[in-house]
């Protein structure tokens, strides 16, 4: 299996910079094995059947990119230094891993000064990554962060435009309850109250896990043959009542679907072992061609990078030829790609 397998040319274009409004007005390409149906992600509950279960990812994105300047003094006198923060991951010994531009112009012990009363301080640097410890810590540092911070974009939006106030609504799911993701699970923010009302009305249930998304899910695939590729770990709970619903739910014959592919990698997680079971802590998954799913039935998801390890997840589930002919209709189609972009439900052809 080669990383060339999964690749396919997307014209700039393509690529959503912003997302549909009102959230379920966006387009959602329905794949049920070899048929493929054009439709809006507010005619879901057409696709569904009572008793299905959707799970979805409760994770919440911190505005984890600051910007602040370091203040030293030299024998040449005072100079300053602009230097920009993404946040990553909170460590156990108090201190955050985050990712520094420029980090050669810090140096440890030196701080960093942001707005809203907000400092740290460079602890030590690991693998690139510099440890910063803030000042403020609990609500304090939350309410800080929220006022001091911008949402994480991802590189692809970045790259055409700044992160503004609109995205800290827009990069945020309405049913977003734990802080800790880096990214969203771009799949959810398709959901709004009105969607959410109608699934329930239909009998669809709904299961809420947490996987903290990291920013490694932008990491690039880098060697040629992927079944070698080392997947970045993040942080997953799937409670013993998630996945009790989960397995009643199967046993009673409804399908289980995930929302988006990181709801789908913790739940095929908590299920190695044949059946799933609760769960929490790291977990590096890598799912491609070849992968014996466990727990899931369908899954809804957005259109992914060419060379992704998510194109990948994406054509374990579906068949590599079937997701190559999917993504050339929406190319064609004019299917509004990535984070901000248009979905898919992804109905596996039954053996």
């Amino acid at each position: 299996m080669k990383l060339s397998d999964f690749d396919f040319e997307l014209p700039d274009d393509r690529i959503a910079t912003r997302p549909a409004v009102p959230r379920s007005s966006a387009r959602m390409l329905i794949a049920q094995g070899d048929d493929i149906t054009d439709a809006q992600v507010s005619d879901l509950p057409d696709w569904l059947r009572p008793g299905d279960r959707l799970v979805l990812n409760n994770t919440r994105v911190i505005p984890a990119r600051l910007s602040g300047t370091r203040q030293r003094t030299s024998a040449q006198g005072e100079t300053r230094a602009r230097i920009e923060v993404t946040l990553l991951e909170p460590r156990a010994d108090g201190t955050w891993a985050a990712l520094i531009k420029p980090l050669k112009k810090l140096k440890p012990g030196e701080v960093v000064t942001f707005a809203a009363g907000l400092t740290a301080e460079l602890d030590h640097v690991a693998d690139g990554q510099g440890m910063l410890r803030f000042n403020l810590t609990g609500d304090s540092f939350d309410a800080a962060l929220s006022e001091a911070g911008a949402m994480p974009l991802p590189p692809y939006i970045a790259a055409k435009r700044a992160a503004d106030e609109r995205d800290k609504t827009d990069y945020q799911t309405v049913f977003a309850r734990n802080s800790g993701a880096v990214a969203a699970p771009t799949a959810s923010l398709h959901f709004d109250d009105a969607l959410l009302l109608a699934l329930r009305a239909k009998g669809v249930e709904f299961t809420e896990v947490t996987l903290h998304v990291g920013a490694g899910t932008f990491l690039p695939v880098k060697v040629d043959d992927v079944t070698t590729h080392k997947m970045h770990a993040e942080w997953g709970q799937v409670s013993a009542a998630a996945a009790a619903e989960i397995a009643a739910t199967r046993a009673a014959g409804g399908r289980i679907i995930p929302v988006g592919t990181t709801a789908l990698r913790l739940i095929e997680t908590a299920a190695r072992g044949g059946e799933i079971k609760a769960w929490e802590g790291d977990t590096d998954i890598f799912i491609y061609p070849g992968f014996k799913f466990q727990a899931t039935d369908a899954l809804m998801t957005n259109f992914h990078l060419p060379k992704s390890t998510l194109l990948m997840l994406v054509s374990a589930l579906m068949g590599q030829e079937r997701i190559a002919r999917i993504y050339e209709h929406a190319v064609q189609d004019g299917y509004r790609f990535f984070s901000y972009g248009d979905a898919s439900l992804l109905i596996p052809q039954k053996d």
